[in-house]
């Protein structure tokens, strides 16, 4: 009865977890490039609760009782499916069909800088004429930090060659990765690569005055989340349940 309890108890902790990542999900639904992220779970480690070199037991190691075990939290992943496009009409809104991510240079508060990766193209010129991030990290282009003339026509077509005034400009640094699970999450939307990483040339096109909304499915989650929740009260009603019929048998033992 006691591990019921226990079990119970690391149901509700997984769910709480499942729950948050849902909330981060819905709370950056209209985030720019966004990618939602998912929860997984294990069963618990089996170890934890078997015999080992019992001789009771003619030292044969087996898990003590029945019982399930409980569960354990795993680890969370990134859906990587592409968003729907949202048209602006803006020059410097860039989306990305197909596989790839802009490449960026950011700078942190002790001035250290770092390469990091978005599908979030929500881009301006800042005062002298590089083209950047909503926060002001630069874009990269073949070249290093992309510098545009203010007043002039720029064109980005397909494959990120920039045009200023029907003239080449620079091109926009689009890196792909063979495997996507080298790429750690850093902030809303930006991506750091780990060690072990491989860069490959992406399949995409460049779509100028687009950009990549969130691939969050708003409903879908809320239908989720209310699985989440009844899950939840179901192992708390059950811990409740336990508690009280512990009780009753304490009580029972105490008056006789």
């Amino acid at each position: 009865m006691v591990r019921g309890l226990y079990t119970a108890y690391t149901g509700m902790r997984n769910q709480q977890h499942r729950l948050d990542t849902i909330t981060n999900n819905l709370a950056n639904s209209s985030t720019t490039g966004y990618k939602r992220e998912g929860a997984t779970a294990q069963a618990f480690d089996d170890m934890l609760m078997t015999k080992l070199k019992d001789g009771s037991e003619g030292y044969v190691d087996r898990n003590v009782g029945t019982m399930s075990l409980g569960v354990k939290i795993g680890e969370n992943y990134t859906d990587y499916t592409q968003g729907s496009f949202k048209a602006t009409e803006n020059t410097f809104d860039l989306a990305i069909g197909g596989s790839g991510f802009f490449t960026l240079s950011y700078t942190n508060k002790r001035g250290v800088e770092s390469t990091t990766y978005t599908r979030d193209g929500s881009f301006t010129l800042n005062k002298e004429g590089y083209l950047v991030t909503k926060d002001g990290d630069f874009v990269q282009g073949e070249s290093g930090n992309i510098r545009l003339s203010r007043d002039a026509d720029i064109v980005f077509d397909d494959d990120g060659t920039i045009y200023e005034n029907g003239q080449y400009a620079d091109k926009l640094l689009i890196v792909d990765f063979e495997d996507y699970n080298y790429l750690e999450k850093f902030g809303e939307n930006m991506y750091l690569p780990v060690e072990g990483i491989t860069e490959k040339e992406g399949d995409f096109t460049i779509n100028q005055g687009y950009l990549e909304m969130s691939n969050v499915n708003v409903i879908s989650e809320m239908v989720e989340m209310i699985a989440i929740t009844r899950n939840y009260e179901a192992n708390q009603k059950f811990i409740q349940s336990t508690d009280s019929s512990l009780e009753q048998t304490v009580t029972l033992g105490t008056l006789r």
